[in-house]
C-alpha cells in the first residue's frame, strides 16, 4: 500500500482506519499472524486499540497516516470493513470505489488501476473547467 501511496502523494490523500483486530488469538487466530508475530487479544479499551496501532506503525514502518476506529466501532460499521477492505472517497464525499472485503477481496492492485483511471478521468474534468473558466 505504501507503494501506491507513494505514485499517487501529489494527486490522492491515503488514510488507515484500524477497526476491531480482524483474527486476534482469543478468537480467531490466523497462522499468518503467528508467522509475522502480530498476535493480539480483541481490545477491550482504546488504549488497547491504540497500543495495538502504535506496535504496528513502528514494528512495520507503517507510513500512511493511521486513525483508531472507537470502540463502538462506526467506521467498522459504517464502511463494512471487517476484517478489511479499500475505499476511496471521490472530490465529492461519496465513495468513489469500494472494494470487496479481505483478505480474499483485499486487492491493492485493483486499487491502483482504479485510483489511475479515475485520476485520468478527473484531470481531464479539471482541465475542461479551467479552460471554461478562462473563456468566460
Amino acid at each position: 500500500m505504501d507503494e501506491i501511496r507513494k505514485k499517487f502523494a501529489t494527486r490522492a490523500e491515503f488514510l488507515t482506519i484500524y477497526i476491531k483486530e480482524a483474527h486476534p488469538e482469543d478468537e480467531w487466530q490466523m497462522t499468518s499472524n503467528e508467522d509475522q508475530g502480530v498476535c493480539y487479544t480483541q481490545p477491550l479499551t482504546l488504549e488497547d486499540r491504540l497500543f495495538i496501532a502504535r506496535d504496528f506503525v513502528e514494528r512495520f514502518d507503517y507510513a500512511i497516516p493511521l486513525v483508531i476506529d472507537p470502540m463502538e466501532n462506526p467506521a467498522e460499521d459504517a464502511f463494512a470493513a471487517w476484517p478489511e477492505r479499500l475505499y476511496v472517497i471521490g472530490v465529492d464525499g461519496r465513495i468513489a470505489y469500494k472494494g470487496e472485503k479481505g483478505p480474499f477481496g483485499f486487492d491493492p492492485d485493483e486499487l491502483e488501476a482504479w485510483l489511475e483511471t479515475y485520476l485520468q478521468a478527473r484531470a481531464g474534468v479539471d482541465r475542461t473547467d479551467s479552460r471554461e473558466a478562462e473563456a468566460i
